[in-house]
């Protein structure tokens, strides 16, 4: 029988990053012109707000992504230095590190031990790496990508709120530009958990909620101040 596993775990660094962005752009831009629009100002000083928005967001989540990614990516070859160094040095004590680990996975002690040679002599610190270290080429930490990512699908997400307040009537800003960004908060959210193959709707759902919930407390701050902050 032939089997097609189809695993998600390869896509964990960049869909975490991606969904963050997007949903991010979504929710603070619409927001924020939501908060504005209900202050009474008028439509300039609206996409004024939203533009500004956008620029200020795609950059905070750019920088914010690749110092949080860059600490990770340190910490990882910090470790992998420091095993580096333990090979080198004491090459038989990591050899029986490795093998303890593979008995505590059930294999019996001189399987263990034949499994964690054999592995050490095609890739001992990648052996170590995976089984003592938990560091998985896959999902290593990639500042850079992880960077551009947030930054792109945050201007993207955050576009869509801010397109929608430039063609909507000026009196139908609030209700459209709302409307509209939980449908596209829906759609994110059932993208990602289908993506990531977990159920589309509880997706859906849990972005929506935090979206409507900030979304009315920024219009009850811009009504109840009545100024454009």
């Amino acid at each position: 029988m032939n089997y097609n596993e189809a695993h998600k775990s390869h896509r964990i660094g960049w869909l975490r990053a991606a969904v963050l962005g997007a949903n991010d752009g979504i929710v603070s831009t619409a927001s924020l012109i939501v908060g504005v629009a209900a202050a009474d100002v008028g439509r300039g000083d609206i996409i004024l707000a939203g533009v500004a928005g956008l620029v200020a967001g795609a950059m905070s989540m750019a920088a914010g992504e690749y110092v949080s990614v860059s600490s990770q990516a340190d910490t990882e070859n910090a470790d992998l230095e420091l095993e580096q160094h333990h090979l080198e040095n004491d090459r038989e004590f990591e050899l029986d590190e490795l093998a303890q680990i593979y008995r505590e996975r059930g294999l019996d002690p001189d399987l263990a031990l034949q499994v964690a040679q054999q592995l050490m002599d095609y890739d001992a610190l990648g052996a170590h790496a995976r089984d003592e270290l938990g560091i998985f080429e896959r999902v290593r930490a990639r500042p850079v990508q992880a960077a551009f990512s947030s930054a792109a699908t945050f201007t993207i997400g955050a576009a869509m709120p801010l397109l929608t307040a430039i063609i909507a009537p000026e009196t139908r800003i609030i209700p459209l530009v709302a409307a509209s960004s939980l449908v596209f908060l829906a759609v994110l959210g059932g993208l990602a958990a289908r993506a990531g193959g977990a159920p589309v709707l509880v997706g859906a759902v849990r972005v929506t909620f935090w979206g409507t919930l900030a979304m009315a407390l920024t219009a009850l701050v811009g009504r109840s101040f009545g100024v454009a902050f």
